[in-house]
């Protein structure tokens, strides 16, 4: 069976008959694009993270600087023989977009050959689960009281991760992802995000978010990853939350207003208890008046979790909109939080934050959704075989 002829057969006959052909002539043509010039900067643009493996790429490695979260809303009807041939199809094009060879039907194929570390994670959805008849290993969130989440933002059956270097990258496997899906699942949001380029600061830096701050100082690190995050068989778990920030009201507080909000030191993250970024806090310490160094209040004191395998890794992006006629920025963060088990420690980290944190007068989320990740794929595998199959 051709290429052109399996992709044919994977989405049903909805691939366009132009489309096919040009793709086979790419592919026909060994798979590669032409010769592209890349910079001098090392093998930042040809960089590339593997596909294949037990576990699912764009959870443990360092983020890339760009990222586009896609959900989709699968098609009525949408059964376990369909959902086969879409993931089928999806993680064929996903396993050559990120080493660099173009997607089958890649009619723009020169795109494809600078991966910058691309990786595409999926992200399966209490609806995927329901329309293969199997058992959904997450359920949507509670209502948290601070919550004013907006349909746009919130929910999905189906999520793609796609992350690189390079927003080029990033916008093309999106849209090839996205033409591949399309006879199978409407797209439902598109969330874009953005961290600190390569090399404006060094591998492993905390993540500063639009408010100054830095984000993910406590996340686990080394073997305490795989306590955390991952299950015995690959899989994880992902809630994507979008949160508003409220810059201009932040704008008015003073540096140390700011730091008793989130109890931490704008500059370094240290906490308000210790002098550097990954000192522990202290929560006995007093002030020089007398009173809790760490603000019972505080974003850290409220989030603090001692215990390894109850932390949860924080992965986020910044987002920035275009401001409304009157200049009011539309910013925030797309928060990615990767644990094995929501309810057991995400949620109760997130009630203690809606309950109780004073950085909430500064924040607000506005949309949510809840997937699990499945185990990774070996080559010829699909992601999802074992969960669906």
């Amino acid at each position: 069976m051709t290429s052109v002829s399996r992709r044919r057969l994977l989405t049903g006959g909805a691939v366009a008959g132009l489309g096919a052909v040009a793709g086979a002539a790419v592919v026909a043509a060994g798979g590669q694009p032409a010769t592209i010039p890349v910079a001098q900067t090392g093998d930042l643009g040809t960089a590339t993270v593997a596909f294949h493996g037990p576990r699912q790429a764009g959870v443990a490695e360092e983020p890339p600087a760009h990222a586009a979260f896609v959900a989709f809303t699968l098609a009525a009807g949408t059964d376990r023989a369909a959902l086969s041939r879409m993931l089928r199809l999806l993680t064929d094009d996903a396993a050559r977009l990120t080493q660099g060879i173009p997607a089958l039907g890649d009619t723009d194929a020169t795109l494809a050959g600078l991966p910058a570390r691309l990786t595409v994670t999926f992200g399966f959805g209490p609806g995927l689960y329901a329309a293969a008849g199997r058992p959904s290993p997450v359920a949507a969130l509670p209502a948290f009281g601070i919550d004013r989440l907006e349909p746009r933002w919130s929910g999905g059956d189906l999520l793609l991760q796609i992350c690189a270097d390079d927003p080029l990258t990033v916008a093309h496997t999106q849209r090839m992802l996205v033409k591949d899906a399309r006879p199978f699942a409407a797209v439902r949001w598109v969330q874009q995000g953005f961290r600190r380029s390569p090399g404006v600061q060094a591998p492993g830096h905390t993540q500063r978010n639009v408010l100054g701050q830095l984000d993910g100082t406590a996340n686990p690190r080394g073997d305490l990853i795989d306590t955390a995050v991952w299950n015995p068989d690959g899989s994880t778990t992902l809630v994507v939350r979008r949160i508003r920030a409220e810059i201009e009201k932040w704008d008015i507080l003073s540096v140390a207003d700011k730091e008793n909000a989130t109890g931490r030191r704008l500059e370094s993250g240290a906490p308000l208890s210790g002098t550097a970024e990954h000192d522990e806090p202290d929560f006995t310490a007093l002030d020089a008046s007398g009173l809790p160094a760490m603000p019972d209040y505080a974003h850290v004191t409220r989030a603090h979790v001692t215990d390894p395998a109850l932390k949860i890794l924080r992965r986020p992006y910044n987002y920035d909109g275009a401001p409304d006629p009157a200049g009011h920025p539309d910013a925030g963060l797309i928060f990615a939080s990767y644990q094995r088990d929501i309810a057991r420690q995400f949620v109760p980290i997130q009630q203690r934050l809606a309950d109780k944190d004073l950085l909430n007068a500064w924040i607000t989320p506005i949309g949510s959704a809840v997937f699990a990740v499945p185990p990774g794929c070996a080559p010829g595998g699909w992601i999802g075989e074992q969960s669906l199959s």
